[in-house]
């Protein structure tokens, strides 16, 4: 049960909460729990049962699939307001969860059991438009993955990431294997590709960290 301040803050969150009427935020204050996930944790493995979905109002969960020879490819992430697509996919379709949710920054959570988000999806307006409304989103993101994977050369996605992270903090605190699974690579591959950048002069490789040395030659590189 979720108490009159927890909710405050969750409203916060969530604005579609803000245009609820009377009865459904009764509902919800009485379904809804509220949890603390630590980092490191696995919300879901794939083939785990989904027993409720959590709303996010803190943290950061990354989604990704691992295949057969054990290489990773994120899928996307989600955080403040936000929740995760195949959760709510495998709730309506009552279907196993088919990929990895690990918290990758400590999480607060509204957490919604199974059997109330669906009978919220099937009764309620307003929390139908907002879950299609993320499902929308995320098509839009995994999509957009699949078209980078098909599509485009390896050595232009790896300069792409390096450049988007690069603009949020440089030198970058990551390591060769952590970019190979961002990507869905392998480590050996992506290390060969540092080197070319490096020896290009656009970044300087060093043990778990990257610091970018020509942001125009590495955009340069995403273009190619």
């Amino acid at each position: 049960m979720i108490d009159s301040s927890q909710f405050k803050r969750i409203v916060q969150s969530i604005p579609i909460l803000q245009q609820a009427d009377s009865a459904f935020t009764r509902e919800f204050q009485q379904a809804a729990f509220f949890a603390r996930i630590p980092a490191g944790h696995d919300v879901f493995l794939e083939g785990d049962h989904v027993e409720a979905i959590a709303l996010l109002i803190s943290g950061v969960v990354r989604v990704y699939k691992i295949g057969e020879t054990g290489r990773e490819i994120t899928l996307y992430r989600f955080g403040n307001g936000s929740s995760c697509i195949l959760t709510a996919n495998a709730i309506l379709s009552q279907k196993t969860f088919p990929a990895v949710a690990t918290v990758e920054q400590d999480a607060e959570a509204v957490m919604i059991p199974a059997d109330v988000f669906r009978d919220w999806v099937r009764r309620h307006d307003l929390w139908r438009e907002f879950v299609f409304e993320l499902l929308s989103q995320r098509l839009s993101t995994v999509m957009a993955i699949v078209d980078e994977v098909v599509f485009q050369r390896m050595d232009r996605r790896v300069a792409s990431l390096l450049l988007n992270q690069a603009k949020k903090q440089n030198p970058l605190k990551i390591t060769h294997q952590e970019i190979a699974a961002e990507l869905g690579s392998s480590r050996e591959v992506i290390s060969r590709l540092l080197e070319n950048f490096a020896s290009e002069g656009s970044i300087h490789s060093g043990r778990g960290v990257i610091e970018v040395l020509d942001f125009e030659l590495l955009e340069s590189l995403s273009l190619m």
